[in-house]
């Protein structure tokens, strides 16, 4: 029997069920991929806990790589024993086996591992659309970004580095902060010690930064905003310490005529053109060793230990991509 991962109340890690099931009838322009990795996301435990509403019982997950079993009527460029990987399936993703539509799937070039694949695709689109879509970064641009040694930060750290812009990145510990510098991060800020404005007014000679990447929501907000110079860009786009809420537009005024985005992957990369676009430059720095996402073994759980695994994510514990192997 196929197993894979449900939950029926939202709440805890938990709620995270692990048992048999039967997968429904292939759609006609869907593809099942045998899973060999899968990506584990912060969005999934906004999924599990409710932040982000879902109909019960669900499963979770969105990311993994495998290899093609089954291809629908309707499918013509994917083929049964493809290596792939998907980023933005619907939930359901934490199985041994799962039904992905054909346009959301990318082919693995040689280069790329399954495991590689599943630690990097969401969390490097995601750097993708922050970087050239959202805010075009240039060589040589000074920014900041939250949460620089987590899943996206560290592959942010990196890619920032081989555009030559210079990231300042945010971090919880020294520990920390010495990961994301030797990823690439210019210069790393420890907010447990440090004032992430203050330090950004003296990296920056009093001028701030013109964008923010924020993930991490409601305590770094107003720290974010005032990091930004006169019209600068505040890119939010996670809630890591719970979303920020009831906002004062009045506020972007006072701090400088700011803008504000709440961008997601799926309003960015939405045709099969974009994917391979995106995914090509993530894979093409991976295969040239500009990026690294291999994943530690201790990061590494199996399918059945989902729980422990979404503990570790929460606590604050890990560093870089985690996955599930089924």
């Amino acid at each position: 029997m196929t197993k894979h991962i449900e939950f029926s109340a939202t709440g805890g890690p938990e709620v995270l069920r692990y048992c048999e099931f039967t997968p429904a009838d292939l759609a006609a322009d869907e593809v099942q991929v045998e899973n060999k990795a899968i990506g584990i996301n912060y969005i999934d435990t906004y999924m599990r806990s409710g932040l982000y509403p879902t109909s019960l019982p669900s499963g979770l997950g969105t990311e993994a790589a495998g290899v093609v079993t089954k291809v629908g009527a309707n499918v013509s460029h994917v083929n049964v024993g493809d290596r792939v990987a998907y980023a933005q399936s619907g939930l359901g993703a934490y199985s041994e086996i799962h039904h992905v539509p054909a346009d959301k799937l990318v082919i693995l070039p040689d280069a790329i591992s399954f495991e590689q694949a599943a630690a990097s695709l969401l969390k490097g689109l995601t750097v993708y659309y922050l970087f050239y879509l959202t805010h075009k970064v240039q060589a040589g641009e000074t920014f900041l970004f939250h949460a620089a040694a987590g899943g996206v930060g560290l592959i942010a750290c990196q890619w920032a580095k081989a555009l030559g812009a210079n990231l300042i990145g945010t971090v919880g510990s020294d520990e920390k902060a010495r990961l994301a510098q030797t990823a690439g991060a210019w210069q790393a800020i420890n907010y447990n010690r440090e004032n992430i404005v203050e330090r950004v007014l003296a990296l920056t000679d009093g001028k701030k930064v013109n964008v923010v990447y924020d993930s991490v929501g409601q305590s770094t907000w107003l720290d974010s905003l005032d990091s930004l110079a006169p019209r600068g860009l505040m890119v939010s786009f996670g809630n890591a310490s719970g979303p920020v809420t009831g906002v004062n537009v009045g506020l972007l005024n006072q701090k400088g005529s700011l803008f504000l985005t709440r961008p997601s992957l799926n309003g960015y990369i939405t045709t099969r053109e974009e994917l391979a676009e995106a995914s090509k430059t993530l894979f093409d720095f991976i295969a040239s060793g500009k990026i690294n996402v291999d994943v530690p073994e201790s990061q590494k759980f199996p399918l059945s230990e989902v729980v422990r695994a979404h503990q570790t994510l929460e606590s604050r514990a890990t560093q870089g991509s985690s996955l599930l192997i089924p």
